[in-house]
């Protein structure tokens, strides 16, 4: 929507207008979109977002702090984990863990597994739902 990647939404336009942007690709994807939608973990903060989320099957993937700096990286050019990437997981971790765990209609823990072993876990939680 931007035409030019997050890091440099951030630097020449601000997290707010980032968010503004995540908000409105969120709302689109919901309304034409009829499948799996993956957000990022700051894109659920927003009311308007969780609001939209509601009456839908929202997954939570439970992952640890070690397990995400290794999935992430610490030099990733991740624009919120800049100064001390570990310290900054962990807060932001923290910090959205109970809106994570508030919204998501199942949670599944994903340390330590392999992707397929994800898929079946949630592919049977939605069958016997």
């Amino acid at each position: 929507m931007a035409g030019k990647p997050i890091g440099e939404i951030f630097i020449d336009d601000g997290e707010d207008r980032f968010r503004e942007l995540e908000r409105a690709a969120v709302a689109a994807a919901l309304a034409e979109h009829d499948g799996v939608l993956a957000l990022g973990g700051g894109a659920v903060l927003a009311a308007q977002t969780q609001e939209l989320l509601a009456g839908h099957t929202v997954v939570y993937l439970r992952v640890g702090l070690s397990e995400a700096v290794k999935r992430v990286g610490l030099a990733a050019a991740r624009p919120l984990l800049v100064l001390n990437p570990r310290s900054q997981m962990r807060k932001l971790l923290e910090e959205r863990l109970p809106v994570y765990e508030r919204l998501g209609t199942l949670h599944v823990d994903t340390d330590g597994r392999e992707p397929a072993e994800i898929v079946e876990e949630i592919a049977k939680a939605l069958e016997d739902s």
